[in-house]
């Protein structure tokens, strides 16, 4: 195994969906997957002993579910990314896979590429939702939020003051609100993909948070958002 291969444990109770995954995993050059689990048990010990780079969670195991096999994970010393992998298309195994501390979620009918594509993007360091699921977390996010107006504004400007966050680095945070991918902002921006990752990861830094997500729902909830108009959350 090369010493920059991306390892991965995969943890399905079906041994026939876990080889599907692993064959189309391990297609991908530097792809290499290490461990498998038939319960969310067996994954939290193969991440121990092997210390992945990524682990594919089923949500649906006997045992230990994937979603307490995801908490238990991530309280271990420098966990992996955790991938959640369903059938079941629920805002409730949605939202307690993030609370989980996951940093994607994926359908299993999705393609080969797109699997490929979440695992790599997890693995560095960047959260993955679909952009109809990313309207999801945002709609959930305003349902219990307050109205934007006027007197939010003074508000939002000392959240933002408190954190430390420069004018750009705002930009970035509310267009991220707005469900923009980094590409998008960087058309926005007009500038590169790579200084819109630094500003994120410097967004993140300063307001403590765990991935882009967490960043959605803090602009939300201190009415950070609220300039940049509400995004769209129907098809």
């Amino acid at each position: 195994m090369a010493a920059d291969d991306l390892t991965i444990v995969l943890a399905d109770d079906q041994d026939l969906v876990r080889a599907g995954f692993r064959v189309i995993l391990e297609s991908e050059p530097g792809f290499r997957v290490v461990g498998e689990a038939a319960d969310g048990a067996e994954a939290v010990e193969a991440v121990r002993r092997h210390r992945p780079d990524v682990v594919c969670l089923d949500v649906q195991m006997p045992n230990v579910d994937g979603l307490e096999a995801a908490r238990r994970i991530a309280a271990l010393p420098d966990p992996p990314a955790v991938l959640v992998l369903t059938t079941f298309d629920h805002d409730d195994a949605l939202f307690q896979a993030l609370e989980a501390g996951a940093s994607g979620f994926l359908l299993k009918n999705a393609s080969p590429e797109r699997l490929i594509d979440a695992v790599r993007t997890v693995a560095a360091g960047d959260a993955l939702l679909a952009p109809d699921v990313t309207r999801r977390v945002i709609s959930r996010a305003t349902a219990t939020a307050p109205p934007t107006s006027a007197d939010a504004v003074p508000a939002a400007d000392a959240a933002l003051a408190s954190a430390g966050l420069t004018e750009r680095e705002t930009e970035v945070l509310r267009l991220l609100a707005r469900g923009l991918s980094n590409a998008e902002i960087a058309a926005e921006l007009y500038v590169g993909e790579a200084t819109v990752k630094t500003h994120v990861s410097n967004v993140l830094q300063k307001l403590g948070l765990r991935d882009r997500i967490q960043a959605v729902v803090w602009a939300f909830e201190h009415g950070v958002a609220g300039t940049a108009g509400r995004p769209e959350t129907t098809d």
